[in-house]
């Protein structure tokens, strides 16, 4: 691309235009206009004559790019209508852009407020969590990741001791290596006993959530530029109910690092794409603005912190494959702007693939030299790094060709097929682990979130209101016009949050596990559908990127960024509070339309998630029962409801690492209607207790009635159970021992009709409540009664009296009464 006229050079051509031309003034408006709205165009969408549009070209103020065209340099022609000289060229002088946001005490105590709200709204939980000396995480998952928490404490709880980090357990290395990693160092710098592990378990999830708060805050002004935008993007993510439960007190899991990074990674790639943005829109030069983009020593600092994001976000989670995807869609996205645009992608995106070459090296080598991850995954890095320089070396040779932009999407896609065929070809063992993996996101089954937030049986509007409020909405708008601009003219940023916006949302509308990625790019979005909704509505100034004339927002920003409320005035304070009362009760009422069902949400779905008294109890009797008994892991399993599970067990016996044996036999378990059948095989698997919730889904013979409505005492539908010992009973949830039970033989002499039965009775209390246990036995040819009993206690054998010890109860004793 030959060099291009310096802004002076095109400001002169201008001013002499305009005098020599009396409708000269109105023609360069409209051409700006014409300019302003796409990267190049024709002559044809112009409404000039073919001679002053021959000037135009002849005197330099438009310049040919392929066969289309653009303005030169909008500064030179803005500043020749204006008849003012040109602007010092700050790229070239060192323009420090490497404080992105000037301090804004307004602005500051807003985002402290927002965070504040981040806070709350992830604390609401308190009671539920917090129970005395115990802290009771909410749902399944967070056991698993505090069963490693402690394990790892347990080899070491010295901070300095890195070999717990390069050297992680298999277990815990293969999937989540850093989250692991992480969680242990944050323990073991507060100490590293129970009170660290429990403490970690309790804050950190609300930690992260405050961080990425703070992260969405800054890259929201760095898309906008406009504090009022930010802020309101952090509250739109402290009130989105998904995410609020996933980053909730006690929340510990993979999650909450997963957030945080792709946030940051998303910052980092916004930052270079801004960074440029406003440089070339200042200057109009490539060369210009591309040079002095790669010498700014922020830009690199961005680059370092994109790979470092992306090698923590891999190796953070077992699925992290995926957050690779939008990061090799933009990429390839932003070629063609690229291109179109006329510039140079090699160029143009050297910081953006060495950030992206770093972040491969690092996944690479943590996989190597500590074992971290599977192969799969530092392949997958490597074929994205590789994927990303050919589609770059492939965009600058399209360019050198002047071939049309277009044809380079379905060039980028037969690149990406060819490599992945090859992919599977070479290593056809990491492909067919990679298809396994695919399916283990993808095909699970029986997991609420594994639904689609658009699915039928809501009708479809009702999940995307639950999980995100009417912010989602707002933000699938604005969405829908990001990839409008993104299409229309040269805006990477808008392109950015376009493909990551795009990209989580087909993955929530597949499954709403993946709806809490979605409402870090939305909570962007959504902000600014929100500020714009309050200017529509005439109570604020609209966004700068609303307003007529300057649709880029970038061009000509000034030093320091001093961000402002106003969409980039410096005269108006960053944020004003309204002084009359109908601007203030207006500001409340749409406020409340567009989040107060979210307060709403985000307590309720937190409940939904909680685990309830009765629950708690029930482990405590459990654990409480193994302790007298001198019950002992392995023998200590607990099997319950798979949601529960990693709950209960790791409060009995601290095995929280699994519950495939619950989610495998569990409903097999509750459905049938022999519970004692099961009683071999809990005694070949160490299944020592059994948890039944109350449900209304199984009929009077099943297994579930007869322990949680009958109790194991019998009744109607069936005898009294020998291998289950209530310990603990509520009308929520009751928790039986599995025993081998003592098995009663008594004479009966007195006994001769062989139709005559003998009752065995007793009674015993549990949580408060009486349980008759009485059953009748038909005495054998001898006259001798045989019986298995689960209960320890003063037995009615006809008119016999017979003790039964507990030590008779677990280990299976024979009683023969004198």
């Amino acid at each position: 691309m030959a060099d291009e006229p310096d802004p002076a050079t095109v400001a002169d051509a201008t001013a002499t235009f305009c005098e020599e031309y009396e409708s000269g003034e109105r023609a360069l408006e409209t051409v700006l206009e014409v300019d302003a709205e796409r990267d190049t165009w024709c002559f044809d969408d112009l409404p000039l004559d073919s001679g002053t549009f021959g000037e135009l070209v002849s005197r330099g103020i438009v310049t040919a790019v392929g066969d289309e065209y653009r303005v030169a340099s909008r500064r030179g022609v803005r500043a020749g209508l204006d008849g003012e000289p040109v602007s010092e060229d700050r790229s070239a002088s060192g323009f420090d852009l490497s404080v992105p946001i000037a301090f804004d005490p307004r602005a500051a105590v807003g985002l402290v407020g927002a965070l504040v709200l981040v806070f709350v709204m992830r604390s609401l939980n308190y009671r539920s969590v917090v129970r005395g000396d115990h802290v009771v995480s909410p749902a399944n998952d967070p056991y698993y990741y505090r069963y490693w928490l402690e394990e790892l404490l347990a080899e070491s709880s010295d901070p300095t001791d890195w070999s717990v980090v390069t050297n992680l357990p298999e277990g815990a290395a293969e999937l989540r290596p850093f989250t692991h990693a992480a969680n242990w160092f944050a323990a073991a710098l507060l100490g590293g006993d129970q009170w660290a592990a429990n403490t970690v378990a309790v804050w950190l999830p609300v930690v992260m959530a405050v961080a990425l708060g703070a992260v969405v805050y800054w890259l929201t002004v760095v898309v906008t530029d406009d504090v009022r935008v930010g802020i309101a993007a952090v509250v739109m993510l402290a009130l989105t109910p998904v995410h609020a439960v996933y980053t909730g007190l006690g929340f510990l899991e993979h999650r909450l690092y997963q957030y945080v990074f792709m946030g940051v990674t998303l910052l980092a790639l916004a930052w270079l794409a801004v960074d440029f943005q406003r440089r070339f829109d200042r200057d109009a030069t490539p060369e210009t603005a591309t040079r002095a983009h790669r010498r700014e020593p922020a830009t690199w600092v961005a680059a370092g912190a994109l790979g470092i994001a992306l090698a923590v976000s891999v190796h953070a989670w077992g699925g992290s494959i995926l957050l690779l995807v939008p990061v090799a869609g933009y990429i390839g996205l932003k070629v063609i702007a690229d291109i179109r645009a006329g510039l140079s992608p090699l160029l143009t995106n050297g910081p953006l693939l060495a950030g992206i070459g770093l972040g491969g090296a690092l996944i690479v080598a943590m996989h190597v030299h500590w074992g971290w991850h599977e192969p799969l995954t530092s392949a997958v890095s490597l074929l994205v790094v590789a994927g990303a320089v050919n589609v770059v070396g492939l965009g600058e040779l399209w360019r050198r060709l002047e071939w049309p932009a277009i044809g380079l999407l379905g060039s980028e896609a037969l690149v990406a097929g060819v490599a992945l065929v090859a992919f599977r070809s070479l290593r056809p063992d990491t492909w067919a682990r990679l298809a396994q993996r695919a399916g283990e996101l993808f095909y699970r089954e029986g997991m609420a979130e594994t639904k689609s937030i658009l699915a039928l049986e809501n009708g479809v509007v009702f999940g995307p209101l639950s999980q995100f409020g009417l912010g989602f909405y707002l933000g699938i708008l604005v969405l829908g016009w990001a990839c409008w601009a993104a299409y229309r003219r040269y805006e990477p940023r808008w392109l950015l949050l376009a493909v990551y916006g795009a990209f989580w949302l087909a993955l929530a509308a597949i499954q709403g596990r993946f709806a809490a990625q979605l409402a870090i790019p939305l909570s962007v979005l959504g902000g600014l559908g929100f500020v714009w909704l309050l200017a529509w509505a005439d109570l604020v100034r609209e966004p700068a990127l609303f307003r007529d004339g300057d649709e880029s927002g970038l061009e000509n920003r000034g030093e320091g960024r001093g961000t402002a409320a106003d969409g980039g005035e410096r005269s108006v304070p960053s944020i004003v509070v309204p002084t009359d009362t109908r601007t203030l009760v207006a500001l409340l009422w749409i406020g409340l339309l567009v989040c107060g069902l979210n307060l709403f949400f985000v307590p309720s779905m937190l409940a939904q998630t909680t685990h309830s008294d009765a629950q708690f109890d029930a482990a405590m009797a459990i654990d409480d029962h193994a302790e007298d008994v001198g019950r002992e892991s392995p023998e200590t399993y607990v099997l319950s409801h798979w949601g529960d599970n990693r709950m209960y067990n790791y409060f009995v016996n601290g095995g929280a690492e699994r519950y495939s044996y619950a989610r495998q036999n569990f409903g097999e378990f509750r459905a049938g209607d022999d519970p004692d059948g099961w009683y071999h095989q809990f005694n070949n698997t160490d299944v020592g207790y059994v948890v039944v919730t109350d449900s209304n889904e199984y009929d009077a013979t099943s297994t579930y009635a007869r322990l949680h409505d009958e109790l194991g005492a019998g009744g109607e539908d069936g005898p009294p159970l020998e291998h289950y010992r209530a310990v603990f009973v509520d009308d929520e949830v009751t928790a039986f021992a599995v025993v081998p039970g003592a098995t009663i033989i008594e004479n009966q002499p007195d006994v001769t009709d062989p139709n005559e039965t003998v009752a065995i009775e007793t009674e015993v209390v549990v949580s408060g409540e009486a349980i008759p246990y009485e059953r009748t036995v038909t005495p054998d040819s001898d006259g001798r009664v045989v019986a298995t009993v689960p209960y320890p206690g003063e037995y009615t054998v006809g008119e016999t009296e017979v003790d039964v010890s507990r030590a008779a109860v677990e280990n299976g004793d024979v009683i023969r009464p004198d």
